[in-house]
């Protein structure tokens, strides 16, 4: 079903080529999130009238907060993680991972609730929609820098979040169409267990980014789909569906004073010319409100 209260606003409105990874920062009332083809990492406020922007040289495939005594980001560019310092636009790279696999990159990322960045690589498309299989995979970046694989032969590594109770992890495979969740130790920090949540159909619109509620329901951007559907943790069914005036949909997060508001971000590569005249906000950054619900904070990453 629908969300009928759902108010949607572009509040960003600068026509990104990749917008993902929309994470907000509550110390400083900022949305950040990448522009993965224009190899930047971005930062807007609400009472801002341009995007803050730091240029990397590769493609960006994921930020994360780093703990506020730290500061900066985590960040996941090309095949590398690194601890991004804002002000000074430099990065401390840590690790470098799939040297085997020189056409592979980052993809999506986050961090797990005992402060280690967990990001997935994924193949770079051998022609438009098209893709090498099972050459993707899971990484945790732990907090004195070593690298955990906790998964491989995986599609399109994705959106990624954790249960409220930090007991489950879910996944997504953009080219399985699918959410997976799996049994989590936060202790150690290990995935195991994994089980079908939820499986889009196949064809066009793919599962893309994702974001767990205060209630523990998941909130699922739909690439190609124009929507975000919410998902119950329980069954997989559908909850709701929320509508967005742009076709290429990729992520979502909660945030605003209370996180009340659902941040979505979107993206204009991959549309022909015709279609950007059909979507003049491709690209934009909505803001949706009257959900009825709250996210929660992100958990920073403590390395």
């Amino acid at each position: 079903m629908a969300s009928p209260r759902a108010q949607i606003q572009a509040v960003v409105t600068e026509r990104h080529r990749m917008g993902e990874c929309p994470v907000w920062e509550e110390a400083t009332g900022h949305l950040v999130y990448v522009d993965i083809h224009a190899q930047t990492v971005c930062r807007w406020g609400p009472h801002s009238t341009k995007v803050q922007a730091v240029h990397l040289g590769h493609q960006v495939g994921c930020v994360a907060l780093r703990s506020q005594d730290k500061g900066g980001y985590v960040v996941a560019v090309g095949t590398c993680l690194g601890l991004l310092d804002w002000d000074t636009q430099q990065v401390q790279w840590v690790a470098q991972l799939d040297r085997q696999k020189p056409h592979n990159r980052f993809n999506d990322g986050k961090v797990d609730p005992a402060g280690r960045f967990v990001a997935g690589t994924m193949p770079e498309p051998l022609a438009p929609g098209v893709w090498e299989p099972a050459q993707g995979s899971l990484y945790s970046l732990q907090g004195n820098h070593s690298v955990l694989r906790l998964a491989d032969r995986l599609g399109i590594p994705n959106g990624l979040d954790w249960s409220t109770d930090q007991r489950t992890f879910y996944h997504v495979d953009s080219l399985d169409y699918a959410v997976h969740a799996y049994d989590y130790d936060v202790q150690a920090g290990t995935i195991g267990n994994r089980r079908l949540l939820f499986q889009m159909p196949r064809g066009r619109a793919m599962p893309d980014g994702l974001c767990v509620d205060s209630v523990g329901t998941l909130w699922v951007a739909c690439i190609d789909g124009g929507k975000v559907i919410r998902l119950d943790p329980q069954t997989g069914s559908c909850l709701c569906t929320v509508d967005l005036p742009v076709t290429r949909v990729t992520s979502c997060c909660f945030g605003g004073p209370d996180y009340s508001d659902l941040y979505v971000t979107s993206a204009a590569d991959g549309l022909s010319l015709e279609q950007l005249q059909r979507e003049p906000q491709a690209g934009h950054v909505f803001k949706v409100s009257g959900l009825g619900v709250r996210g929660r904070a992100c958990f920073p990453f403590l390395g």
